[in-house]
């Protein structure tokens, strides 16, 4: 029987993981999951799983909180034991954090089939840690799994050969059609502006991060803006002193409870990844404040808008639209997880007999 091991670390990894999870035990295949604790408190994390209906990890390394460089060492010195005792056929690493990296270069130094779900996505800015963690997982794993075909196109100006990509569609929008079954049809703050800032471009520059709070105060004196602040902007903003107005701030908050503000939302503001994707198959206009994006799919098809200037913030804000109907990429129909599984399933059966995995240690 086939056997993945899956290796999520954050937030961002948990929608992606819950629907090639469901698909690979609908197909029958035995499957590990290993938390690597990267993101540890129960609002980022556990309570991910109980709202996507993912089992409980298997296996937590808790490396906590770390400089990048620390927290990739202890990945990659806690994953080893895990993947020599479970022997997993594949390695499947999902998004760009550092828990994507660590845990493929460990695995194929083992010898260790590795498949990255979410492959082929550029910035082109290597300031982003989340970049070069793409392309270190782009360039050493075996099977590259896009969510678009511009990532496609991304990965053979690279040189990676057509046997190696697989284009799946988005397992991310698979989780939200999932979710929103479960999301009432009065949950959420009706026609406020979300928000979510965590980069450190943005985040950790003070002149930057008081220009953007500027922008929201501006925004909140017209409609409500309600601002989930993850743990490292919330530090920041206090250590700067920034008076928020109007501003509402909220703790972390699970998923389903996140998509019912951002399903209800007049606008999104954001530096995510993720919401920008999300908001494109939800047709909510969304305002990414940065110079680019890994996403460019989301702008030239969905509903997406780099915002790198935060003083247009409440000019763009004030005349957003929804269009009549959300435009969906190719592949952002709910089944890109069950494609994911055809994929895993269909290189490996093409896999040279003298191919076979050898673990060295």
């Amino acid at each position: 029987m086939t056997k993945i091991l899956h290796v999520v670390g954050a937030r961002p990894n948990f929608p992606k993981l819950a629907p090639v999870h469901r698909a690979a035990a609908a197909a029958g295949l035995a499957q590990v999951v290993v938390h690597t604790g990267q993101h540890y408190d129960d609002a980022m994390s556990a309570s991910f799983f109980r709202d996507l209906e993912v089992p409980t990890p298997d296996i937590n390394l808790g490396v906590g909180s770390q400089s990048h460089a620390v927290q990739t060492a202890r990945i990659m010195e806690r994953i080893e034991p895990v993947l020599l005792a479970e022997r997993p056929d594949w390695v499947l690493v999902y998004g760009d954090v550092n828990s994507t990296a660590a845990a493929a270069l460990v695995a194929v130094k083992l010898g260790l089939l590795v498949a990255h779900v979410e492959a082929g996505l550029r910035s082109h800015d290597r300031r982003m840690p989340e970049e070069i963690n793409r392309l270190v997982t782009d360039r050493i794993a075996d099977l590259l799994l896009t969510p678009s075909r511009d990532a496609d196109e991304a990965l053979r100006r690279e040189g990676v050969r057509d046997e190696q990509i697989a284009f799946v569609g988005n397992v991310m929008i698979d989780s939200l059609f999932h979710a929103l079954q479960h999301v009432p049809a009065d949950a959420g703050a009706r026609d406020a502006v979300v928000v979510t800032l965590h980069r450190p471009s943005n985040v950790d520059e003070p002149r930057r991060l008081a220009s953007i709070v500027e922008a929201l105060r501006e925004i909140a004196e017209a409609r409500p803006v309600v601002f989930p602040v993850h743990p490292r902007t919330r530090q920041r903003l206090e250590d700067a002193g920034l008076p928020l107005g109007a501003v509402r701030l909220l703790e972390p908050i699970p998923y389903r409870e996140m998509l019912a503000h951002v399903s209800r939302a007049h606008a999104v503001v954001t530096d995510s990844g993720g919401l920008q994707e999300e908001t494109t198959a939800l047709g909510v206009p969304c305002f990414t404040v940065r110079e680019n994006t890994e996403r460019p799919v989301t702008i030239t098809e969905g509903t997406n808008r780099l915002a790198p200037d935060p003083a247009e913030l409440p000019r763009l804000v004030a005349s957003a639209a929804r269009p009549a109907a959300p435009r969906r990429p190719e592949g952002w129909d709910g089944h890109a997880g069950a494609r994911v599984v055809e994929a895993l399933l269909a290189f490996v059966d093409r896999r040279p007999a003298d191919d076979a995995v050898v673990v060295e240690v």
